[in-house]
């Protein structure tokens, strides 16, 4: 099981949309996947559209009970293997700026409990929608990931928003979380013909060498449109949406290639393997 925080410092960058762009990967190859959802605009609950619940994010990072879990996780209604912790407008009473070891860890504790539940764990994925703020909610996923996604856009402040995100995921590296990796920056809503886009991809390779992923989002209108119908990337079956979907096969096939070698560096290229397998998703 792997556990990937997604984030971004700055907002409007389509940080939710590569949650669910992920998750509807997860579904097409049939990897369990628990959406949890801690930005307090609660898109990718809006969404995922879970079954109507009795408890949110903000009651789990109260109190990471059995009950309130039990009470917070709900199906989405993308289809079964997709299951989501409700997000709630609330949560933004928790963003404090500067909280406290105890407050940082409950998502984490959240998880143990939620792992401690079943006798085999049921999901194989966990994706954490964090703000696009440095508070509580965004630090308390990256104390309980194991990986961090990074998630820009190819302009000058969306660039500078990927440095401090980047130095936040240092940070709880070395305080919080030894076990925490990068696993890579997206660029996304790239157009392939736009130079002002181009430059800003090469500047960001330039300074953050491999970890950009090889592989960037197209700017595509199926995107906006799948999610204003509530639907998974893969079902709404544009030309638009396919080659969205593909790039989406491809970022969930290296997630993937890191839970079978968790020892092996994490920064390479998709080599041909990943690559057929994302085609044939």
């Amino acid at each position: 099981m792997h556990t990937v925080s997604v984030l971004s410092l700055k907002g409007g960058v389509g940080k939710t949309t590569v949650v669910l762009g992920l998750a509807s990967a997860a579904l097409r190859r049939g990897v369990r996947t628990l959406v949890i959802d801690l930005d307090p605009q609660c898109n990718a609950t809006s969404t995922l559209e879970p079954e109507e619940s009795k408890a949110s994010i903000y009651d789990v990072l109260q109190d990471p009970s059995e009950e309130n879990l039990e009470q917070a996780i709900r199906p989405s209604r993308w289809g079964d293997g997709i299951d989501v912790l409700s997000g709630s407008e609330d949560a933004e009473l928790l963003n404090h700026p500067d909280p406290g070891e105890s407050r940082l860890h409950r998502l984490k504790d959240a998880l143990r409990t939620l792992r401690d539940m079943y006798d085999e764990f049921p999901y194989h994925l966990v994706l954490l929608d964090c703000p696009p703020s440095l508070g509580q909610l965004t630090r308390s996923a990256l104390v309980a990931a194991d990986r961090a996604l990074l998630v820009t856009e190819p302009t000058m402040f969306a660039v500078a928003g990927v440095q401090r995100a980047f130095e936040a995921v240092q940070n709880e590296r070395e305080s919080n979380n030894a076990d925490l990796q990068p696993l890579g920056v997206v660029v996304n809503r790239v157009r392939p013909r736009s130079h002002e886009h181009q430059f800003r991809i090469d500047e960001l390779r330039d300074i953050f060498g491999p970890l950009v992923m090889p592989v960037a989002l197209p700017d595509r209108l199926a995107v906006q449109q799948a999610q204003g119908a509530c639907m998974p990337i893969h079902e709404w079956g544009t030309p638009g949406a396919r080659e969205v979907a593909l790039a989406f096969n491809l970022l969930l096939a290296r997630i993937q290639r890191i839970s079978r070698s968790r020892r092996r560096a994490v920064h390479h290229d998709f080599d041909d393997d990943e690559i057929q397998e994302a085609v044939d998703a």
